[in-house]
């Protein structure tokens, strides 16, 4: 144990996360949480159920579950998309360096 503090001391956790190699798995999953949660907030802004909603995104309550469970990384760019739109919202995605 006291040999791993020494290797991680002065690094970003960032780097951390890269040398165990899940960087990029922990930063998809905080991606996802964030959306999940901004799409919950406007639905609840908009006061809308999840039934309307799934009716808006022509979708399935189920998927809509999905979207919305923070812990469930399985969605797609697609099925995001439509969330927000149903919101009257529109999504913007960058890539930075």
């Amino acid at each position: 144990m006291e040999e791993i503090k020494e290797k991680n001391i002065g690094s970003s956790f960032d780097e951390f996360l890269e040398s165990e190699e899940i960087l990029s798995e922990v930063t998809a999953l905080a991606h996802k949480r964030v959306l999940a949660w901004q799409i919950e907030q406007a639905m609840q802004d908009q006061h809308l159920s999840q039934v309307v909603m799934a009716k808006r995104m022509h979708t399935s309550r189920s998927a809509l579950h999905r979207l919305l469970d923070p812990n469930n990384p399985s969605v797609t760019l697609d099925t995001i998309d439509r969330a927000v739109n149903a919101l009257g919202m529109k999504l913007n995605i960058s890539i930075t360096p």
